[in-house]
């Protein structure tokens, strides 16, 4: 699954451990939902939209049979 949570991040000048820090999570888990190794918990998933702002669809991009 694709993430736009790197571009959210860089845009806004936050650091890995600092965006790990606020979801309380670890900088691990922040690399791993970047490059796509791990797919969050839907409460993960909503922290991360809350944090940004945003609705967890405009973060998380769903492809091909992860829609079904």
């Amino acid at each position: 699954m694709k993430t736009r949570i790197q571009q959210l991040r860089k845009e806004r000048r936050i650091s890995q451990s600092e965006l790990a820090d606020a979801l309380s999570v670890t900088r691990q888990t922040i690399i791993s939902l970047e490059s796509g190794k791990y797919k969050a918990s839907l409460v993960l998933a909503h922290k991360i939209a809350q944090y940004f702002g945003s609705v967890i669809e405009e973060i998380f991009i769903f492809e091909g049979e992860e829609n079904l």
